[in-house]
């Protein structure tokens, strides 16, 4: 046959590998190894050869060809195109280098390996990787003569067997192999020539389409896993002349204490140490490789050599040992614990010795130094997490990142991509050392850390864990911290705890007793009990009383625990609709029953048409009067009795009746089964019943607060309020069944004329509903198709002529036509997906933080006229309001767009001599517009004077798109003339107003508080920028914030102590502290603010007997035991939204049951911090109380629109959806604040930045800008630092695009060079994805095994890959993980600062806009709404932490506490 002139040529190492793969056949099938050596030469083909391939591989999916046949026409195929002379390929004259000596060792025969004596009769194992390099006495004949195999031989070598062995190991030389492969080739020859004769028939001409050739991944060692061409692959250098095997160096007089004379090491019960130095481990192609990636427990057989020691000696040198080789099979490897602390002691097992490894070859140090990485990291891990169960996955970085390395180890940094690196190994840690907890410990692997790691590196639960338990022989024994103290408790915090457990935690331990909660499918929970441990030595089986009916400690499903902790922590973000509680009770079917039992005393007292009204009635012979409380028969009689006041009594064509005003049981309430059973609350809520429903009279006493309320906290008190005799009762509070507020009854006197029917519910829904119906008055004009009017009214507001109303968004449209923003996609029609493969996952174009979605905020308008339209009998229809208003234009309003809006004042409109007609109920309130030049101060104070101050400096003409001067009747009439206003009022304050005239609520006392839990002080700030409060002492433990706090509030008293030993201080009567700080004593608190940490329960499921023990001593208990203590007038707690949904709103519950027993007014919400000014998403729960005597604040109205998605407010609880009082819902005042907004002025600084003062470099560019720096001159900026990231993490950052939305999945998928020096890997797909099939050029999408739908391979794990190979490999399952490595968008918001911006983190977008960076310290801050001025304290992690877990500053400085 000719040969081929433009055969491809083959590189020296694609042909190294070719032979290498014939050396390496054991265990591969026909087809894998064609598909591995195809791989190899694939790039190398000519084009029309891989389309004749692609054709080939076509046909055979379609199973127009056998797989035979396929593989047989693929072998021709490449034997033809890369053409063979003399058995040379492509220039290799006879496979001999220059200089005459041809190479052979492919032909070398292994050598024979015999049973030694003393072995106990161990089978001798195969191997080549000391036999290899050595030349065999008995070579095989070559099979053409003194020829080299030739290409084709290397593809027909692909037995299907693997070779067998005889007794000895020894292996089986068979003639008929070379003959097989030699008919074989003569049969592809034949095919060859059909083929060659078949082309050279006429064919008509087609234009061949192109057809993309499926890219097959790279080959893999059948044995190590590793990929045969990685460059980083390493061979084992073979071992010295003198090493001696392992039986022989076991009997070495340096190591024994015994000679070779003896039994030796068989008459040991237990195998001999001794310890190992300079080794290596490898596979049996002399492949060096890690020994803890699974081979071992795969049964693969590893080796290893180096030089032994005996177990005494310490020194890791070469001096006093023996030289050993092809030490192994390696049958068990283990982790000894910890020697001092520092490093762990790890060993392996053969047929004939422990060993202790010391320290590693310099070829394999590199490998062991990732071993020694990743247990020092599993110590650090669990030993972390073990006294911080509640820390975030970015809090465990930061740990890890700032933890240094031990001496002697071989690497000199922790970072994320090691953790996720070793995540696996990590998890299996935890998941042993869990099992060597106490029963009664909460396990660190549902920690809220975990469950992220978890997920984030798609570790596999239980997995290799029956297998890996024996192997951690002496686990390492964890110093826990001691932990928070114990909680200190008032009586009656406790008494209410302590009631409802004791029958609680009973019932849910006989649940919990009856069903063994697992998954079935682990390996955990596939294992046999253990019969070791307490619970299974109760079973029956094992001779126990099987009383406790609880599973074996050794098989706690890790799935399940991990599964029911991530449900408990999801948020109730898509909320069922259902109708809010307004009617707690329905109206009932009215019976009729025999007149006889009842009989009215006395005469009416009034009769009101076909009515009679009575004061006193008898039923079965018990008197009742009005004003008396009965128990009402339900028409079902499995529920309970209602109970009602009698407000009136009459008799009409319906019979004896009476107006009862209903109780409302506490178990009706928010606070379900928590309630005191005794307890009433009062609504407003009536009907008209039949007197033959009542079933009798009850008691029902209302319990006031004493005149010494404020000192009794703290008091040992007698709860019982009345005799639990069933027919007793008392109420002291008010209900809300929509709004969930519990507030002091309101008082209400009857008039003389209707004292015998007055019902005080019926009066406040008639006054409710007077006030919220629209009204007009004061009519001036009177058409003749409408009636104008002076002044309409609504929800006791009323508006005049001249008003400035805030109108609904469809009120009123705009003349000017923008483009808007609208739905634009950021999904790219064409992208090259081999360059970047994971661009697929972005099928949305939804993009968390952005304010696409945001809704337009209210309308403007100035009224003009208020009128009526006529009905046909001539009378204005007064149900149908309307308003002639003049249009305000914002500036995002105007043709500038919304660019205009971010430099101007938030407040700033322009007047419009535009006018739309509006319905009255558009109307959302009231606001003043004024004109700039008319006022009386400047700009500045005018608009802090309120929210809903406005004003214009020019007109705004649509028609001409100009900007003009106002008109003359613009202006409002009371201003006219006074022209002192300041311009654009960016000057100082100095009006000759005084801010007390301007802010008359300035002359209330500012409340004294005790701020708990304070951090740095931000919910203080809060308080103190509302102006209500003056906080004259902070509790915070962790120092950095206590010191911050300090800096910033010199006045406080600051006690970085636990709050339950300061209260246990105070209960015992001591007036100073250790530290001789003044303690604040009864009387002294008037406002009590706080956030207590869920510590201790809310990663667990549900209340037992055992988390019961961690909640009552949580800092939520002790909380409201500063409550109960200081009785303050006013209370705020302020948590996490989730706060509300805890354990099934049980901590809620509790919560609120605790305030209702002292007597407190109390209320929650959820509020969501971006509608207060910040470009931020922060929903937060508030809990509010207020004392007797005072008023129950209100929920505080948002001021800015926000993405809906981020507003849903609603809070279910027991099957019922509660809302707070907040009525802007859909729109607000003012646009929403945005990243630009928050931080465009700050000046460039780089990853890592780190100098804590810096200049600004220029003007605030936006009103929030200037809002923030303050007033005063503030030439230094400070904190404008940010977190050095790791190199390889820059380098990530560095590739993200700058465009909206961007993240991860943007990254591509090349080489480069990191700030380091190093070179980032290539990312490998290697597997099918059964969910995303292939990319549009053919190319695998899946990392992993699991793609397939097989179980992970810890062989398939990538690192130090530019693309996270973490990402691709759980992204299925999590969303595609977007929004990690996420850039913010200049005109979207911040997610929820964290403590630790991570771009692996939860909230993974905090890339800045622009620069390749995490966001700075300061940028943190500016999203919470912390002013520049505001001083942190600590290195930059201390100072993330303190603006992430500081309270929600704006929020509440629109919290009205007076």
């Amino acid at each position: 046959m000719p040969a081929q002139a433009s055969s491809p040529a083959l590189p020296a190492d694609v042909r190294k590998r070719l032979k290498a793969l014939d050396e390496e056949q054991d265990g591969l099938s026909e087809k894998e190894c064609v598909e591995q050596k195809l791989s190899l030469v694939l790039e190398y083909l000519e084009a029309e050869v891989k389309d004749k391939l692609t054709d080939l591989e076509t046909r055979m999916n379609k199973e127009e060809l056998s797989e035979e046949k396929y593989l047989k026409k693929v072998k021709a195929l490449l034997v033809k195109e890369l053409g063979i002379e003399n058995g040379a390929v492509n220039g290799d004259t006879n496979g001999c280098s220059p200089n005459g000596t041809c190479g052979s060792d492919e032909e070398d025969v292994e050598m024979e390996e015999t049973t030694t004596p003393g072995t106990k009769g161990r089978r001798g194992r195969k191997s080549k990787t000391n036999g290899e390099n050595k030349k065999s006495g008995r070579g095989r004949p070559p099979k053409n003569g003194s020829k080299q195999p030739t290409i084709m031989s290397m593809f027909s070598k692909c037995p299907g067997k693997r070779k067998s062995h005889d007794v000895n190991g020894e292996v089986k030389l068979e003639n008929d192999v070379a003959q097989e492969e030699q008919a074989e080739e003569e049969q592809v020859e034949k095919k060859i020539k059909v083929e060659a004769k078949e082309e050279e028939k006429p064919v008509k001409q087609e234009t061949p389409k192109p057809v993309q050739i499926p890219k097959t991944p790279p080959p893999k060692c059948v044995d190590c896993r590793q990929y045969l061409d990685d460059p980083d692959l390493k061979y084992f250098q073979g071992d010295p002349d003198d090493a001696l095997e392992e039986p022989e160096m076991l009997t070495d007089e340096r190591l024994s204490l015994f000679d070779s004379n003896e039994d030796g090491f068989e008459s040991y019960e237990d195998l001999p140490q001794h310890k190992v130095t300079w080794f290596s481990v490898y596979d049996k192609k002399g492949h060096l490789c890690p020994f803890d990636s699974g081979l071992i427990e795969k049964n693969v057989e590893l080796y290893f050599s180096g030089v032994v020691k005996p177990i005494y000696d310490d020194n890791p040198s070469l001096d006093g040992g023996v030289r050993a080789k092809k030490l192994g099979p390696i049958n068990a490897w283990w982790i000894t614990g910890f020697d001092g602390g520092e490093r762990a002691l790890i060993g392996f097992t053969t047929a004939f010795a422990d060993y202790f490894l010391m320290d590693p070859s310099e070829e394999y140090g590199s490998i062991f130094a990732l071993m020694q990485e990743k247990i020092y990291m599993s110590k650090i891990v669990v030993e972390f997490l073990q006294n911080n169960p509640d820390v975030a996955y970015e809090d465990l970085l930061n740990k890890i990142e700032t933890t240094v390395p031990p001496a002697g180890l071989n690497f000199n940094r922790f970072t994320e991509d090691s953790l996720l690196r070793h995540a696996q190994f990590v998890v299996e840690q935890v998941e042993s050392y869990d099992d060597a907890a106490d029963s009664d410990e909460q396990p660190v692997i549902i920690t809220p850390c975990m469950r992220d790691l978890i997920k984030l590196a798609g570790v596999t639960l239980g997995k290799r864990r029956a297998a890996r338990r024996q192997a951690i022989r002496h686990p390492t024994k964890i110093v826990k911290d001691k932990g928070p103290t114990k909680a200190t408790t008032t009586r009656l915090v406790y008494q209410i705890f302590d009631t409802f457990f004791s029958e609680q935690i009973e019932n849910d331990d006989e649940k919990e007793n009856t069903k063994r909660r697992r998954c079935g499918v682990c390996e955990v929970c596939q294992q046999p009990d253990c019969g070791k441990c307490k619970a299974c030595q109760d079973m029956l089986k094992f001779g126990g009383s099987g009383r406790n009916k609880q599973a074996c400690l050794q098989r706690r499903c890790p799935n399940l625990a991990v599964k029911e902790a991530d449900e408990d922590e999801e948020l109730d973000d898509n909320i069922p609709e259902m109708p809010s509680p307004k009617k707690i009770l329905q109206g009932r079917k009215k019976k009729q029953e025999k007149k006889n039992r009842i009989s009215w005393r006395g005469e009416p007292v009034k009769v009101e048409g076909k009515k009679e009204y009575y004061l006193k009635v008898s039923i079965d012979d018990e008197i009742l009067e009005v004003g008396d409380c009965v128990s009402v028969s339900p028409d079902n009689p499995t529920e309970p009795l209602y109970l009602a006041r009698i407000t009136s009594m009459w008799e009409d064509a319906n019979g004896p009746m009476f107006h009862a005003h209903w109780f409302c049981l506490g178990n009706d309430t928010v606070l379900g089964a928590t309630s005191d059973p005794l307890e009433l609350f009062l609504v407003d809520e009536c009907e008209d019943m039949q007197l033959s429903y009542i079933h009798g009279k009850v008691k029902v006493i209302y319990k006031a607060p004493s005149e010494n309320w404020f000192m009794e906290g703290g008091v040992d008190q007698d709860n019982a309020v009345v005799d639990d005799d069933g027919k007793s009762y008392f109420y002291q509070l008010w209900y809300d069944p929509e709004y969930a507020r519990f507030e002091t009854p309101p008082k209400m006197q009857p008039a003389e004329d209707n004292k015998h029917k007055f019902c005080t519910s019926c009066a406040r829904l008639a006054e409710i509903r007077q006030r919220e119906m629209p009204r007009v008055s004061d009519v001036t004009e009177d058409f003749e198709g409408r009636v104008c009017y002076g002044m309409a009214t609504k929800n006791d507001v009323q508006y005049k002529i001249g008003d400035g109303v805030l109108l609904l968004p469809e009120a009123y449209n705009f003349s000017v036509k923008l483009g808007s923003p609208g739905k634009r996609s950021h999904k790219k029609d064409d992208v090259d997906e081999d360059l970047y493969p994971e661009y697929y996952r972005k099928s949305s174009d939804y993009i968390k933080g952005s304010n696409l979605d945001a809704p337009d905020p209210y309308r403007l308008g100035r009224i003009k006229e208020i009128y009526c339209n006529k009905r046909s009998n001539g009378k204005p229809n007064e149900a149908d309001i309307k308003l002639r208003v003049y249009k305000f234009y914002r500036p995002e309003n105007t043709h500038k767009g919304v660019k205009a809006s971010y430099h101007a004042d938030i407040n700033l409109v322009y007047w419009s001599d535009e006018e739309a007609s509006v319905d009255f109920k558009d109307v959302q309130g009231r606001c003043t517009v004024e004109y700039g030049e008319d006022l009386t101060e400047s700009i500045q104070e005018y608009s802090a004077g309120g929210s809903d101050r406005f004003y214009f400096l020019e007109a705004y003409n649509a028609k001409a798109k100009s900007f003009e001067d106002p008109p003359n009747h613009a202006r409002s009439s009371m201003n006219k003339g006074k022209g002192k206003g300041k311009g654009k009022g960016k000057g100082k304050m100095s009006s000759a107003q005084s801010e007390d005239e301007k802010r008359p609520e300035d002359h209330v006392p500012k409340l004294h508080t005790l701020d708990v839990f304070s951090g740095c002080g931000g919910l203080s700030e809060g308080f103190h920028q509302a102006g209500i409060s003056e906080t004259k002492w902070a509790i915070e433990m962790w120092d950095p914030a206590a010191q911050a706090f300090r800096l910033n509030n010199p006045g406080t008293t600051v006690f970085t102590e636990d709050c339950n030993v300061l209260l246990k201080l105070v209960m015992a009567g001591e007036k100073t502290n250790s530290l001789g700080q003044r303690l604040p004593q009864k009387g002294d608190v008037e406002m009590l603010c706080g956030g207590p940490p869920c510590q201790g329960f809310s990663g667990m499921n549900r209340f037992n007997s055992r988390t019961y023990s961690k909640f009552k001593n949580s800092l939520v208990v002790s909380y409201l035991s500063y409550c109960d203590y200081y009785r303050p007038k006013f209370f705020l707690l302020e948590n996490v939204r989730n706060f509300v949904s805890f354990k099934s709103s049980m901590v809620l519950k509790l919560t609120l049951r605790c305030l209702v027993r002292m007597g407190y007014q109390c209320t929650f919400g959820v509020l969501q911090a971006g509608q207060y000014g910040v470009a931020q998403t922060r929903r937060r729960a508030i809990v509010l109380a207020a004392a007797p005597g005072e008023k129950l604040p209100m929920f505080p109205e948002p001021l800015h629109v926000f993405a809906p998605r981020a507003c849903q407010l609603s809070v279910v609880v027991d099957e019922k959806k509660y809302v707070s009082n907040i009525t802007r819902t859909n729109s607000s005042i003012f646009r929403t604040i945005t990243v630009r907004d928050t931080m465009s002025d700050l000046p460039e600084v780089r990853n890592g930045a780190s100098a804590l003062e810096i200049s600004y470099n220029g003007e605030p560019q936006s009103w929030f800008q200037r809002q923030i720096r303050g007033s005063q001159y503030q030439p230094i900026l400070r904190d404008h630092i940010c977190k050095d990231m790791s190199a390889l993490v820059a380098g990530r950052m560095r590739h993200i695009p700058l465009a909206p939305g961007s993240d991860w999945r943007d990254l591509p998928n090349i080489e480069v060079r990191l700030s380091d020096g190093t070179m980032t890997r290539k990312l490998r797909y290697t597997h099918s994805d059964k969910k995303n099939g292939r990319s549009s050029t053919v190319a695998l999408r899946g990392v992993c095994s699991c793609a397939e739908g097989k179980q992970c391979d810890p062989a398939d794990r990538q690192f130090n890959t530019l693309i996270p190979w973490c990402l691709p490999h759980t992204g299925n399952r999590h969303n595609h993980w977007a929004g990690l490595y996420g850039r913010l968008e200049w005109d979207g918001f911040f997610s929820t600062t964290v403590t630790n911006p991570e771009p692996m983190g939860k909230q993974g977008r905090v890339l800045h806009p622009e620069q390749h960076r995490v966001v700075s310290v300061r940028e943190c801050a500016r999203s919470q709404g912390f002013p520049d001025t505001y001083r942190l304290f600590g290195n930059i992690l201390d100072k993330h932490r303190q603006v992430s877990v500081s309270k929600q500053r704006l929020v509440l400085n629109y919290i009205p506490c007076r």
